[in-house]
């Protein structure tokens, strides 16, 4: 009878930790940003004869992956404007302008999902994205999301590519010629989590 009576007990036990999301309601798994394997780099065409290249130095982000409802997976990523570079410091300077990406009025670039749906090989990810000082909404398409478990730190990995019109965000028009209005911008994001 006493048995009886432990087995009843313990079976309500597992009942309601499981109810109240114990270990059988397993949460996302979160990353963070890995700048040493991760880039944001860009290009845009300069007289519409050749490209002009670069990247941002200074990223922070982070994902949480829940495989078992991608559509409760999230991405965050922050970019400091004033650390772009395209391998020159005048244009550089130049850039950080009001002219152009006013960095001191608006220091960063962001983008928050507020969607997200598996695909094949990936994810399909839309969200808002917000650069000097507009936000507009974007779906970007995310490869990769294997982990990887590498020295006891689990590592993910995706690749976008998408284009934007600085148009789109409030960029001096005036400015607009010499660089071209379309700029195509590569993120290599790698995850780490412990």
């Amino acid at each position: 009878m006493r048995h009886h009576f432990l087995t009843l007990v313990l079976g309500l036990l597992v009942g309601t930790w499981s109810v109240a999301g114990g270990p059988s309601a397993r949460a996302a798994d979160v990353y963070d940003y890995d700048g040493v394997h991760s880039s944001v780099s860009f290009k845009a065409r300069h007289l519409d004869i050749s490209w002009i290249h670069g990247r941002f130095n200074e990223v922070s982000g982070t994902f949480s992956l829940d495989r078992q409802d991608p559509s409760k997976s999230t991405f965050a990523l922050t970019i400091k404007a004033d650390s772009i570079d395209t391998a020159n410091k005048a244009r550089d300077e130049h850039l950080r302008q009001p002219d152009y990406f006013d960095t001191k009025q608006f220091p960063t670039i962001e983008f928050r999902s507020t969607s997200v749906k598996p695909i094949d090989g990936g994810y399909e990810v839309t969200g808002d994205f917000t650069m000097h000082g507009t936000t507009n909404q974007i779906t970007l398409v995310l490869m990769g999301g294997k982990e990887h478990d590498f020295k006891k730190v689990k590592r993910v990995a995706f690749s976008t590519e998408l284009s934007l019109k600085r148009s789109d965000y409030g960029f001096d028009a005036r400015a607009i010629g010499p660089i071209g209005d379309t700029a195509l911008i590569m993120i290599d994001c790698e995850g780490v989590r412990e």
